[in-house]
């Protein structure tokens, strides 16, 4: 008889609860640098990256911190 402990999660029951996990890190920490980088930003801008951030998982995160962030760095002159 094969007996299955009922306390313990399956094994995709781990992986989605570290998929959603890792999901909410990347979207706090999105938020986050939105949030620093807001003065560089109308207000307009910042809405948009907002609601994009936490309307599209995963790819809302990351595009803003692989394009959004730096779109409008300034430019240093020497």
């Amino acid at each position: 008889m094969d007996t299955v402990n009922p306390l313990l999660p399956a094994g995709y029951d781990i992986v989605w609860s570290v998929v959603a996990l890792v999901a909410a890190v990347l979207a706090i920490v999105a938020l986050v640098s939105l949030m620093r980088s807001a003065r560089r930003l109308t207000a307009t801008q910042a809405l948009v990256w907002v609601l994009v951030v936490l309307l599209v998982p995963v790819v809302g995160p990351a595009a803003w911190l692989a394009a959004g962030r730096r779109a409008r760095m300034p430019r240093r002159e020497a």
